[in-house]
């Protein structure tokens, strides 16, 4: 188990017993996932998870929504093009925090609460010292980058202060991604989800407040979304404070060993990193599409806010696996996350199909409500994008669940290497088969890469210990 079970290892295992019983009696609302139906137990910890990032994508489409309706498209094409630069930045911080988180869940999963605080406490001081170190680049360097990304003229300085707010709100996202991972590690789900509900109606009225009253333009949906994370921020923090005394945190905890930040990073950053490929391939192909005009740009903005929406059951359950994987791996119960895993890839499967349905009937709709707009180009190219990309979700089922998986019970290598085919992929497919094929270069761009990428996650899983039920701990 390294570092998360060695020093309880040595203690017998009543006392074991004991320990890991009082821990999870001290976290009220948390879900013990190494007990019961591992189905249920991950629908119950997904389900709120699938809400509360629904409802943070809602906050970028309420914004898409209102500048697209009031501003005009050319203030939507602003936000569209370096819109990706915000998502590449938010994947990162997330993932790095649920990397940290990660670890906390196999503290708990093996009932050390030492080890637990210590790691949470690292996660604070880790997380916001990275943050602070990669906003200042990007801020530094934000007008190279929005060249590269070959913003158009017109949307240049709409589109450099709507992303420079967004970047300096990330502090905010990293303490709330922080705040609802080390929640979700020790198994509360539902919490984050009810302050970002709370969050949300909030984003929607700040919205109306900066754009049409204070006449802020593109700048009032950036400032509305970063206010209302702050206020899922504050909310979080009065929660643990009240509610979770295993995650209170004393000047002791934040003492970290070499050790101890290495076993952080390899996680956090494994996690962040393989968000960060694949969004910084998707960065990437975005200075593909920026140089395809702007109905391109405004019917590939409007399909990925739909792609978003209907991915994220999956990416839910993937992130859920992390978690469920994790504190499994921490009580050593293999059979477990076998089974888990199985479950999941059913579950994913069968909301594949449903999409596949919706992608083929409903898309234009779609497209032409989140876009505002009656234009025949916006739609056929936002309906085909959604018709041609989606048929191949199932793949996609296969890729984030895998690999969130492998991440929970230890192998950080492999999401990294199918992270890495993705890149590669995409830069390919941008400066190559765009150039020659336009859009639908584009559109083919991810049903390939998927394809590619599921081979070495579905080969390394089948071969990993864990998976073949060797468990190293109770053969010692």
């Amino acid at each position: 188990m390294g570092q998360a079970c060695g020093a309880d290892d040595k203690k017998p295992l009543s006392e074991r017993f004991e320990k890991i019983m009082e821990t999870k009696r001290n976290s009220r609302t948390a879900l013990n996932l190494t007990e019961g139906r591992p189905i249920k137990l991950i629908l119950l910890f997904a389900v709120p998870v699938f809400l509360g990032n629904l409802f943070q994508i809602m906050y970028s489409l309420v914004d898409t929504k209102i500048v697209g309706s009031i501003l005009g498209e050319d203030a939507l094409a602003s936000v569209g093009s370096v819109s990706v630069l915000h998502t590449l930045l938010t994947g990162f911080f997330n993932g790095l925090s649920l990397g940290f988180s990660v670890i906390t869940s196999r503290f708990y999963g093996s009932g050390d609460e030492k080890g637990l605080k210590k790691n949470v406490a690292g996660a604070v001081v880790l997380g916001f010292a990275t943050a602070a170190v990669i906003i200042m680049l990007v801020s530094l360097f934000l007008r190279p980058v929005l060249t590269l990304l070959h913003v158009g003229a017109d949307q240049a300085e709409m589109s450099r202060e709507y992303i420079s707010i967004l970047i300096w709100g990330m502090f905010i996202t990293t303490a709330y991604n922080l705040c609802a991972n080390t929640l979700r590690a020790i198994g509360d789900s539902v919490t984050p989800l009810i302050f970002l509900i709370a969050a949300s109606f909030m984003n929607v009225a700040l919205d109306y407040i900066f754009i049409l009253n204070f006449g802020l333009g593109v700048k009032g949906a950036a400032i509305a979304t970063v206010v209302s994370q702050f206020l899922s921020v504050l909310l979080c923090l009065i929660h643990i404070y009240r509610n979770f005394p295993i995650l209170h945190i004393s000047k002791s905890d934040f003492k970290m060993s070499k050790k101890q930040i290495f076993s952080m990073y390899q996680s956090g950053l494994s996690m962040g990193l393989m968000s960060s490929l694949v969004n910084f391939g998707t960065l990437v192909l975005q200075s593909g599409i920026n140089q395809l005009g702007t109905s391109i740009i405004v019917a590939h903005t409007a399909a990925r806010k739909v792609f978003e929406i209907w991915n994220l059951p999956v990416s839910v359950i993937g992130s859920s696996m992390a978690t469920y994987c994790g504190q499994n791996y921490g009580a050593g119960k293999y059979d477990r996350i076998r089974r888990g895993i199985k479950s999941a890839l059913m579950l994913g499967i069968c909301w594949a199909g449903v999409i596949f349905v919706l992608a083929h009937t409903v898309s234009e709709y779609l497209i032409g409500f989140i876009a505002s707009t009656d234009s025949e180009e916006v739609l056929y190219w936002g309906t085909t994008y959604l018709e041609y990309d989606m048929s191949f979700l199932i793949v996609c089922v296969f890729i984030v669940v895998l690999r969130n998986s492998m991440q929970g019970f230890g192998d950080y290598s492999t999401p990294i290497v199918s992270s890495f085919i993705e890149l590669v992929g995409k830069l390919v497919f941008t400066f190559v088969f765009v150039r020659i094929f336009g859009y639908w270069g584009i559109i083919w761009t991810e049903p390939v890469i998927w394809c590619l990428m599921v081979i070495p996650l579905i080969v390394m899983t089948i071969k990993n210990p864990v998976i073949k039920g060797i468990n190293k701990k109770k053969e010692a």
